[in-house]
C-alpha cells in the first residue's frame, strides 16, 4: 500500500520502520526534518508538507497532543487537504476525535491509538484499538498487522477508541501508583523492593503491566523516558475532561495527576511517567 506517516517520535519512527519492512511504500513527514533521515535510508520518501504524505491510500499520524494533530490536519498544507484515509494513532481528546470524524476528507477517518512502549513498537508488538467505519478499518488492517500483535475493534464512532485509550492509560498510572505506594510501605518496613516485586508478580500480580513497570520502579529506571511525565499528565487531563463530560467520578485520577505535577516540578520534564514513584517516596521521607 501507499502509506504516509506523520510524526516520527520514538513510537512513530518505529511504527514507520515496520511498515517499510512489511513492504509498504512509505512517505514520511515530521516537524523536525532530521528525524526522517534514518527512515529515508531504509527506503522511505520524505514529504515536504503533511499533505504530501496524504496522497496515497492511507496516512497515519502519531503526534504528541491535540494541538499537534490540529496543526497537521487543519493547518496550511495539512493532511485534511489530501485524499487518503486518515488513521490517527495519537492519544487525543474525545472532542477532537469527534471533530476529525466530522470533518474528514473523502478518505475518511479511523481512530486507532495503540498500547505499548517504544520497545514494543520497535518489535511490531503494539496492541491497536480501532474505531470507525468497518470498511475503513478493514482497509487499514494490513497496516495494523505490520505494527501490532492484535487489533481490537471497539465501535463505529472513532472517539470510542480514544476513550478506551484514555481509560487504559489511567489504569496504567493507577497500577504504577499502587505499586509505588506498596513498595514504599514495604521499604519503610525493611522489605526490599525487589523482594516485594518477586512475591507480587509470582502470585496474584503477574500481568505485563506489573512486570514491566515493577522493574522500572525497582531499578529507578526513569531516564531515558519511554513515555514522559508531561505526556502522562496530558493524558490524565484528557481523561479528566472526559470524566467531567460524562459525569464519571474518578477520585484516584486526582491523586495521580497531583503526583505527576509534583515529579515534573522537582525532576524536570524528561522524567518517565513512572517517576510518580519519586513523589510517593518523597511523601514518606524515603
Amino acid at each position: 500500500m501507499k502509506v504516509g506517516f506523520v510524526g516520527l517520535g520514538q513510537m512513530g519512527s518505529a511504527m514507520a520502520a515496520n511498515l517499510i519492512k512489511a513492504g509498504h511504500e512509505v512517505t514520511v513527514w515530521n516537524r523536525s526534518p532530521d528525524k526522517t533521515a534514518a527512515l529515508a535510508e531504509q527506503g522511505a520518501t520524505m514529504a515536504q508538507r503533511p499533505v504530501d504524505a496524504a496522497q496515497g491510500d492511507v496516512v497515519m499520524t502519531m503526534l504528541a497532543d491535540d494541538r499537534a494533530v490540529e496543526a497537521v490536519v487543519f493547518g496550511d498544507g495539512g493532511i485534511g487537504q489530501g485524499s487518503a484515509l486518515h488513521i490517527g494513532h495519537s492519544t487525543i481528546s474525545v472532542a477532537l476525535a469527534d471533530r476529525l470524524a466530522g470533518s474528514s476528507g473523502p478518505g475518511g477517518y479511523v481512530s486507532a491509538p495503540v498500547f505499548g512502549r517504544p520497545p514494543a513498537a520497535a518489535a511490531g508488538k503494539l496492541f491497536v484499538v480501532a474505531a470507525g467505519e468497518s470498511a475503513a478499518i478493514d482497509r487499514g488492517e494490513p497496516l495494523f498487522t505490520a505494527i501490532g500483535q492484535r487489533l481490537f475493534r471497539v465501535g463505529d464512532r472513532p472517539a470510542s477508541a480514544n476513550l478506551v485509550k484514555l481509560s487504559g492509560n489511567f489504569m496504567i498510572m493507577a497500577a504504577v501508583e499502587a505499586m509505588a505506594e506498596a513498595m514504599t510501605l514495604a521499604e519503610k518496613g525493611g522489605v526490599d523492593r525487589r523482594t516485594l516485586l518477586e512475591v507480587l508478580t509470582g502470585t496474584l500480580f503477574n500481568a505485563p503491566i506489573h512486570q514491566t513497570y515493577g522493574e522500572i520502579l525497582v531499578e529507578d529506571r526513569f531516564r531515558p523516558a519511554g513515555f514522559t511525565a508531561p505526556l502522562g499528565l496530558k493524558d490524565m487531563t484528557l481523561a479528566d475532561a472526559a470524566a467531567t463530560a460524562y459525569g464519571a467520578p474518578m477520585p484516584l485520577l486526582g491523586i495521580v495527576r497531583d503526583h505527576l505535577r509534583s515529579v515534573i516540578a522537582t525532576e524536570g520534564e524528561d522524567i518517565d511517567w513512572a517517576g510518580v514513584a519519586l513523589a510517593v517516596r518523597r511523601g514518606a521521607s524515603v
